[in-house]
């Protein structure tokens, strides 16, 4: 592995293909080993969800990339879309549920889950192309935490998926950012943040570890996902926006010397 570790983060779409329209556990296993992270950050992932088999994908990501610790954690319970309700992580097991993984080669030596503030109404939200706003709700949203066992000492890497509302997802990633305040430098927060790049450096107050355009998939003119950084790691080359056959989104994926 060397004195570099190779982080990428990916919105899977619940390892949905534009192309067909379905969800083929092989294809994201092809996908993730394709990528060859050694710290994974995965979001919009279904576990025991009928529209991806009742799969548990965290496991088969983990398994396609040889992740020595894996964790998913719900951000909420029951069927996107359908009947849902907050996650609170007691949760039954076989129970359908959504939310982001984070997975690691590198030996996890503790993990934490942050719940973000969730939005408390329907509110107005204008959209690209749209005449006047729609009324929206959200999800909720979680972030989740790992420290690991780098090349060179620990590393803290975070990863979450936050709103698509706008200044929400400003305030839950203030809220992450205050959390993460005394954990164990340097420190790695990535994730879809549905923001652009100024605006995710500017709030969380960290530095990018690299720019590429992740969305939309076919033709990206816009970076929702990132990479950001603080303390002793740097990127070891441009960060890559790696097209893969699923998703509406490019896995973003750098490599990092830490240290």
């Amino acid at each position: 592995m060397g004195s570099t570790v190779r982080i990428a983060t990916f919105n899977i779409l619940h390892g949905r293909s534009l192309a067909d329209g379905r969800v083929d556990c092989d294809r994201l296993a092809a996908a993730v080993k394709a990528l060859d992270a050694d710290v994974l950050g995965l979001q919009e992932v279904d576990r025991d969800q009928p529209r991806s088999m009742n799969a548990d994908l965290t496991a088969v990501a983990a398994e396609a990339m040889g992740a020595v610790d894996s964790q998913f954690v719900a951000a909420l319970s029951g069927t996107p879309g359908g009947t849902w309700m907050a996650a609170t992580g007691e949760e039954q097991p076989g129970s359908a549920s959504y939310g982001i993984a984070l997975l690691s080669r590198l030996p996890v030596v503790s993990w934490r889950v942050v719940r973000l503030p969730a939005l408390p109404s329907r509110v107005p939200v204008w959209f690209r192309g749209d005449r006047r706003p729609k009324i929206v709700g959200d999800e909720p949203r979680v972030a989740v935490a790992a420290v690991v066992e780098g090349p060179h000492g620990h590393l803290t890497v975070a990863n979450t998926h936050l709103s698509f509302v706008p200044g929400w997802n400003v305030f839950q990633l203030r809220r992450l950012m205050r959390s993460l305040t005394g954990t164990r430098e340097p420190l790695v927060v990535m994730g879809d943040l549905n923001m652009e790049p100024r605006q995710a450096v500017r709030v969380s107050g960290l530095r990018p570890l690299g720019s590429a355009a992740t969305f939309p998939v076919e033709e990206p003119t816009r970076q929702l996902d990132h990479v950001l950084a603080r303390g002793p790691v740097s990127a070891d080359g441009p960060a890559e926006a790696v097209r893969l056959p699923l998703s509406d989104h490019r896995a973003l994926a750098v490599d990092c010397r830490v240290g």
